[in-house]
């Protein structure tokens, strides 16, 4: 099969499109081929060597893909061979999603939403489970109560908005001017321009804040929430300084790192198939274009940006 490794850390270019041999499954897991893989910020990062959590290359990175059961192996009762699939299996460990095939536990995937072809389900699993996991498992949002989500634009801001919308809750977000109107198309309530309007100023009396930036907007933020209000950072979740400054504020501190759920990933099916949740896709590149991929990666597009083997 076709894959993409890097040997180094560096930039875009270290990533190179190789030959390897096709993964073998083990017990209870099944053998996808990828019809997209979706590319997230964090694996810039990891190929930069700024996140070594794959340890030294070579490796190939890689989490969020979409396709066809091709095999699968005993202990396997989910899945049959053809199933439309989608996933972000083996997360943080490697799971090669930048490849023609891969292999994960069966309980990593779920079945594709009907609605939604490859390119878009691919894109959803690590943005759509963080955004869940935060606003859903950990944060438990409800009707009527207010939530703060910064960058609504990106990747997982632009679910966590509907997500939180799909709860009934009242929306306030963050986003630069280009993007102000992409924002409310879905279904944020408030849409604050940052780069001109201070959000600590102007949003008070916040149940939730959801933070995806990091640095001082996080101290910021901690201004706009009630007493007793919950602060979730997929950021600054080991900064125990600012974790301390939070409950010494009267509020609640809460670091997420995403995991890999099945039960998850069905939750946002639901949603997707129910309407009440889009996935935007940026632009796609094929799997030989993957540098140029990491490279418009790094613009900040609006939503996400996609492999196709």
């Amino acid at each position: 099969m076709r894959a993409v490794q890097q040997d180094i850390f560096g930039d875009a270019d270290v990533l190179k499109l190789v030959e390897r041999p096709d993964p073998v499954p083990l017990p209870t897991e099944i053998l996808v081929r990828v019809k997209a893989a979706a590319i997230n910020p964090v694996e810039a990062y990891i190929r930069s060597g700024a996140f070594p959590v794959l340890g030294q290359p070579p490796f190939i990175l890689g989490w969020d893909v979409s396709g066809v059961v091709e095999g699968l192996e005993p202990g396997v009762n989910r899945f049959k061979i053809g199933d439309e699939v989608y996933g972000m299996p083996l997360f943080p460990r490697a799971a090669n999603g930048y490849a023609e095939k891969v292999t994960g536990p069966s309980r990593h995937f779920a079945a594709k939403p009907r609605s939604l072809d490859h390119i878009h389900a691919a894109a959803l699993p690590l943005v759509g489970l963080t955004a869940w996991q935060s606003l859903v498992d950990v944060a438990q949002v409800e009707a009527g109560q207010r939530v703060l989500i910064h960058a609504g634009a990106g990747g997982v801001g632009h679910v966590a908005v509907q997500i939180a919308k799909a709860r009934g809750a009242y929306v306030i977000t963050t986003a630069s001017a280009a993007k102000l109107d992409f924002v409310r198309s879905l279904g944020a309530d408030e849409v604050i321009d940052y780069r001109n309007v201070d959000f600590a100023e102007k949003v008070k009396g916040i149940d939730v804040v959801f933070e995806t930036v990091g640095g001082e907007t996080a101290e910021r933020s901690l201004r706009t929430l009630k007493p007793g209000g919950l602060f979730v950072t997929i950021v600054d979740r080991r900064n125990a300084a600012l974790a301390e400054k939070t409950r010494q504020a009267g509020l609640r501190f809460a670091g997420v790192a995403v995991e890999p759920d099945h039960h998850g990933l069905e939750e946002l099916t639901r949603l997707v198939d129910e309407g009440k949740l889009k996935v935007h896709v940026a632009k796609t590149f094929p799997l030989e274009q993957v540098a140029d991929a990491h490279r418009f990666l790094a613009t900040k597009p609006k939503g996400k940006v996609v492999l196709i083997p």
